[in-house]
């Protein structure tokens, strides 16, 4: 019987081995930064050699006409060309193509201190979601950001952001954070400019992500030319931003307070005229209330609708309230109310054409018979509201679904 033999392996070619993937990535997007390209490279790959982090660095390279992408190939980056312009649109393409499972983004002008990447990546390992770097916990030394921004455009829209979001960053808008991909591709950022950065709180906060901050220090920039950032033009469109995927603070409470303090002088107007002190209020004062009534009104239903396209649009996440609200009030359900409205109004409207039949169409005392026309106008016209906003709600809704 013949013994079998021992396959023995082909020593005559080395097993490959595929190179481990790297635990973290760092992007930084690039355009014309010749000048201060290397030392973010060369600081880069200082800390994370001589804290043992097996890296990659990428520059997301968006359109520059200089030799940073060179540079960057030579001293051993990773170069992502990135043709659609956008600050959004850079990282977006150099997070797609990142290998790592944490990614810690920061501009390449030598602003920010790659040396405090230890920090980002210590807090990722622990868990948070997203790490935001804090300037005014770090230091920020002289001639780094104007006194416009230090002192009223990054306080002011941080303190916009932790009101409108509930974000717990004090440094809304610091470019030097990390994030794991993981949470990066739960957040499904939409934006392709500066927005990107504020999206990115932002969708962070709204799914309940763990944020934390760890101080940074930035310092001047070492370009020889203007900086991309404009004041104005930048901080209003963060400002913008904000408010856009705040509809509640931007429509409803608004819309809501207008609303009920026009109803509550009206209702209060609706018996006669009315004194405060030395002043007398009466159907002028109740027609404005009226308008603030009807104006109000069409700003909470604004906010329903902006709720509605965001999420439809993957903006912003779900929401079990407006699930609740689809649930409960239908197009049917809204129809049904705008036409009790509509009726009631119309009923009013012929109980003040009856008073006027009875003064045999003459003249009438104008006091009375317009708080009649300002209730009729108000029922009619929120009827008509409401039935119109339920068919555009329910064409949202489809396309939700």
């Amino acid at each position: 019987m013949a013994k079998a033999r021992l396959m023995q392996p082909d020593r005559s070619a080395e097993a490959f081995v595929p190179e481990p993937e790297p635990e973290l990535s760092v992007i930084m997007p690039c355009l014309n930064e010749a000048r201060t390209l290397p030392a973010c490279i060369r600081q880069i790959q200082h800390t994370v050699d001589a804290q043992g982090i097996h890296a990659e660095i990428i520059v997301a390279d968006n359109g520059s006409t200089d030799s940073s992408p060179e540079i960057a190939l030579a001293l051993g980056a990773r170069v992502e060309n990135v043709r659609q312009k956008g600050y959004g649109n850079a990282l977006m393409r150099g997070i797609a193509a990142a290998r790592g499972q944490y990614i810690i983004m920061g501009d390449a002008d030598s602003s920010y201190d790659f040396g405090d990447i230890p920090k980002l990546l210590d807090e990722l390992r622990r868990g948070s979601h997203l790490v935001m770097g804090n300037r005014f916990q770090g230091g920020i030394r002289d001639g780094a950001m104007p006194p416009l921004h230090r002192y009223l455009g990054n306080p002011a829209l941080s303190f916009i952001g932790r009101l409108f979001f509930k974000a717990p960053c004090k440094d809304f808008h610091c470019g030097l954070r990390g994030f794991s991909k993981e949470a990066y591709q739960r957040m499904d950022l939409q934006t392709t400019g500066m927005e990107f950065a504020s999206e990115m709180v932002v969708k962070a906060s709204l799914f309940g992500m763990k944020i934390s901050e760890v101080p940074t220090t930035l310092s001047p920039d070492g370009r020889d030319r203007a900086p991309h950032l404009r004041s104005w033009r930048d901080g209003w469109r963060h400002l913008r931003f904000l408010m856009m995927y705040s509809p509640r603070w931007t429509f409803l409470y608004p819309g809501l307070a207008v609303m009920l303090s026009g109803l509550a002088v009206a209702v209060w107007l609706l018996p006669g005229p009315r004194r405060v002190g030395v002043v007398a209020l009466d159907i002028h004062t109740l027609l404005y209330a009226v308008m603030a009534v009807l104006v109000g009104f069409q700003a909470v239903i604004f906010a329903v609708f902006t709720k509605t396209f965001a999420i439809t649009n993957k903006l912003m996440p779900e929401d079990s309230r407006l699930a609740r609200l689809y649930r409960y009030f239908t197009l049917e359900t809204g129809l049904a109310v705008g036409a009790v409205l509509m009726l009631a109004g119309a009923a009013t409207g012929f109980y003040s054409l009856i008073r006027w039949d009875l003064q045999d169409f003459g003249p009438i005392d104008p006091t009375r018979m317009v708080r009649l026309v300002a209730v009729t106008m108000t029922l009619f016209t929120l009827g008509v509201q409401i039935s119109l906003s339920s068919f555009f709600l329910s064409i949202l809704g489809l396309r939700r679904k």
